[in-house]
């Protein structure tokens, strides 16, 4: 990405650039560079290094030989030498650092098979390149459509023309060998340009393509790591990690180079603990380890009859234990070494920069108690509680439930008919079920729709003379 397309550009150079977009390490680039012997000048009479490093698209560098000795900088457009053709690249680093380059990737500078460097691209050059680059996307997506029609198990993760437009470089990956023969007359069939096919690993396709990391930053693959080692799940072992592969995975489906970055330094630390499988032997029982903290030094026990309670020991005191038993002495218990008491409690989070305290979520939160819901009347008796008894004895208090009348402390209940016998309108006694009435057998309806003006068919049962009795 050059200057003059960054996102926080202000007229053309970044907003935060001393420099004003003349940088010496080409810009924002893929895997750039420092040039820190840029202002350093050569002794008298010595000659500059003749070769350059010159990049390409998506990261892809090369070196090349300055033979007609031009004056290149950081960021010219050159053109290089290829097979067959020109390739258009971009200078990424010049003088006496390209020598260590060159021997960090194990390229002798002495050998005389290295391209050479044609002149600085035209205009014309430049054009012929960019309307190479826009054919890529769409080629792209047709050359898969091509390889599903084939049925081969491959995937075509990018493509790059050849500066000149003469050649297209086909990037793909694929888990075993793949006869790609009848593929490749397809693709120059189709494109009508001389065809390339080119196998990566999963790693070298995502350092490609780049992408952002679960970390929230660009892929180390994709800015500054060039060297791919390999990462074995005990690496996430050492570090107490889960070993979960959708945490452990990185966009090209591996375990992440970023495990191997402390690495060392949790088996330094871990260098001074006991093994992990060590066993206490005690008068209540064996313990096993069952947790680790590299960082304060701690282990944690348990017994094996009773996995649920874990006692926490530093590393000096296990040690102990270990050369007692070793002596073929059992110590008493866990419970007279443990220090649950004896750990430093957390210091207190200093809020200096406005920001909220780290354990707010600590504390579980006060339960609400649920409120009771009254029933409709039960507001009205509520209301009335602090009344005064009723002056007037013989007439129903004054109330607000629907002229019913309330229920005043120390005064009876007003009830209308009283005196009245136990019928329809008094009010059945508290505890008494409804008597259990016999539901009437309904009619059955005769098969068949009914006219409209038909009348209503008689259901009744008419006996038979027959069973009719004799006068």
């Amino acid at each position: 990405m050059a200057c003059t397309s960054c996102s926080t550009s202000d007229g053309g150079a970044p907003k935060g650039c001393g420099n004003k977009g003349t940088c010496g390490t080409d810009s924002c680039n893929k895997l750039t560079v420092f040039d820190w012997l840029s202002n350093m000048n050569l002794p008298n009479g010595e000659a500059p290094f003749d070769c350059v490093e010159v990049r390409f698209k998506n990261g892809r560098k090369e070196f090349y030989r300055n033979t007609e000795k031009l004056t290149l900088s950081i960021g010219d457009i050159i053109a290089t030498e290829a097979s067959p053709g020109h390739d258009i690249g971009i200078v990424t680093l010049t003088g006496e650092l390209v020598k260590i380059q060159m021997k960090k990737k194990g390229t002798n500078h002495k050998n005389t098979d290295i391209p050479k460097i044609y002149r600085k691209a035209s205009q014309k050059d430049i054009d012929i390149w960019s309307n190479a680059r826009d054919k890529e996307e769409p080629m792209k997506v047709r050359a898969r459509e091509l390889a599903i029609a084939q049925k081969l198990e491959m995937k075509i993760s990018d493509i790059e023309f050849q500066g000149d437009g003469s050649k297209a470089t086909f990037y793909y990956t694929a888990n075993d060998r793949i006869d790609f023969r009848l593929l490749i007359k397809d693709f120059a069939k189709e494109f009508s340009t001389r065809i390339e096919m080119k196998q990566v690993g999963f790693r070298q396709e995502a350092a490609r393509l780049g992408g952002i990391g679960s970390c929230g930053r660009e892929l180390c693959c994709s800015t500054w790591l060039t060297d791919f080692r390999s990462v074995n799940t005990s690496a996430a072992r050492y570090q107490q990690l889960s070993l979960n592969p959708q945490k452990l995975a990185g966009q090209c489906g591996k375990l992440k180079c970023c495990l191997n970055y402390e690495l060392d330094t949790y088996m330094d630390a871990l260098k001074d603990f006991p093994d992990f499988e060590t066993k206490l032997v005690t008068e209540k029982g064996d313990a096993i380890c069952q947790k680790q903290d590299i960082f304060k030094g701690l282990m944690w026990f348990a017994y094996t009859n009773n996995f649920a309670n874990w006692h926490v020991l530093k590393i000096d005191q296990v040690k102990e234990i270990v050369a007692e038993n070793k002596l073929k002495n059992k110590v008493s218990s866990l419970e007279d070494y443990a220090i649950e008491d004896n750990i430093a409690p957390e210091k207190d989070f200093n809020n200096a920069m406005g920001q909220e305290s780290l354990t707010r979520f600590d504390q579980p939160k006060k339960k609400k108690r649920p409120t009771k819901k009254r029933k409709p009347g039960e507001n009205a008796i509520v209301a009335n509680a602090n009344r005064p008894a009723n002056p007037n004895p013989g007439k129903p208090a004054i109330t607000n439930n629907g002229g019913k009348p309330a229920i005043i402390p120390g005064n009876r209940p007003a009830v209308a008919n009283e005196n009245k016998p136990q019928g329809q309108n008094n009010p059945r006694p508290a505890g008494e079920k409804k008597p259990f009435e016999k539901r009437k057998p309904r009619p059955n309806r005769p098969q068949g729709e009914r006219k409209p003006n038909e009348p209503k068919p008689d259901n009744r049962i008419i006996p038979n003379k027959k069973d009719e009795p004799k006068e």
